[in-house]
């Protein structure tokens, strides 16, 4: 069994430097290799290579098996030239000399691109990467660097927004402070880091092409998302107006401002779920169970989240109280109503998809409050 002790010099260093033709074999032919290229260039990692594949070659004879010790460069102005080059060298290689695998010994990521050209013609056992002890560090951190440069995707993700927040430092801290600027970028990375985590970019990504399937098609609910967009912007603008600036964000205006949007979001939320349901009922499938419950559980939410806020303002505040009947009710009456009414509301969406789907109760309830444990 004779193995092929393989040096690969893709980039051609030694035909340029050392003025020598490859193939290269022969371990008298190699060593004096060594010496050429030594003295053409001693800082080039090309002679550690050469001696690591002298190494190879002596260590192998050394444990009784036949070597082969042997030099293949590239050659041309392209990679696809330098390939076929070291293509038709090892096809030499292989019809001149009896061998049966290769080890192969290179010094770079360039040159390891040249392995499967040697794979598809020989069995390669090991491969051996030569990195020079002294810059061990700064080529790994090169080769590192120029992966990760090379990866279209983590570019986007993360040399963007650290490019950006470098270019709006410098004019953070020429209008404002030191702090506030420190922030801002801190900030920004902070609603990167968020951005992807939380697959937004996903979403966004793909929004344009479900707007215009979703326009091409004909949908109701494209209409009805942009009113409950609307109708969500007039209740932020009413809650931030009914929220008192006064005493800066506390937590009787959060209250106040959540008191005055709800209405308007639950409302948005119920516009945008009819336009749902319109193009469930349009379809010819039928309605499904979670589009029949979310009407009525959006409502729901709003009166619990309406009686809360309520019954901090009023505790805090002093608002008025509600009547019912003509008879006033505490505090804590009005919040039991607006619980006991949000319960009833959700269990009569429940009955009504049960009734208007093909679900048995016990699976709308299931799908209502988050499945069952067989799920």
């Amino acid at each position: 069994m004779t193995t092929l002790v393989l040096c690969v010099d893709r980039s051609n260093d030694v035909g340029r430097k050392a003025g020598v033709e490859t193939p290269v074999v022969g371990w008298e032919a190699v060593r004096s290799l060594v010496t050429d290229l030594g003295l053409a260039d001693p800082e080039d990692v090309g002679v550690n290579t050469l001696l690591e594949s002298l190494r190879v070659a002596r260590d192998l004879q050394d444990g009784g098996e036949e070597a082969v010790v042997a030099v293949v460069s590239g050659a041309g102005d392209s990679a696809v030239r330098a390939d076929r080059a070291i293509a038709r060298q090892v096809d030499d290689l292989v019809a001149n000399y009896d061998v049966d695998s290769a080890v192969v010994v290179i010094d770079s990521a360039a040159d390891e691109r040249a392995v499967p050209i040697v794979e598809s013609r020989l069995t390669v056992d090991s491969v051996d990467r030569v990195v020079v002890r002294q810059a061990r560090d700064i080529e790994s951190t090169y080769y590192l660097l120029k992966q990760f440069l090379a990866d279209e995707e983590l570019r986007e993700t993360v040399l963007v927004p650290v490019g950006v927040g470098l270019l709006i430092l410098p004019a953070l801290l020429y209008q404002f402070s030191t702090a506030v600027a420190v922030a801002g970028v801190a900030s920004l990375f902070g609603a990167m880091l968020l951005y992807y985590g939380l697959g937004i970019d996903t979403f966004v990504e793909s929004l344009p092409d479900r707007a215009r399937e979703a326009l091409y098609s004909g949908q109701v609910s494209v209409v009805t998302y942009v009113v409950g967009l609307g109708l969500t912007l007039v209740g932020a603008f009413l809650g931030l107006l009914e929220a008192s600036p006064t005493d800066g964000v506390t937590f009787v205006a959060v209250m106040e401002f959540a008191y005055s949007a709800v209405p308007w979001l639950a409302l948005a939320a119920l516009t945008a779920s009819f336009g749902r349901l319109l193009d469930e009922l349009i379809r010819d499938e039928g309605v499904r169970t979670p589009y029949l419950n979310l009407p009525f559980g959006v409502v729901a939410l709003g009166l619990v989240v309406r009686g809360f806020t309520g019954w901090f303002l009023e505790r805090e505040a002093g608002r008025p109280a509600l009547y019912v009947l003509g008879a006033p009710l505490a505090p804590t009456e009005r919040l039991a109503l607006f619980i006991v009414s949000a319960i009833l509301l959700a269990l009569v969406g429940v009955r009504v998809a049960a009734t208007m789907s093909d679900e048995a109760l016990d699976d709308v309830i299931d799908d209502g409050f988050g499945g069952s444990e067989n799920r």
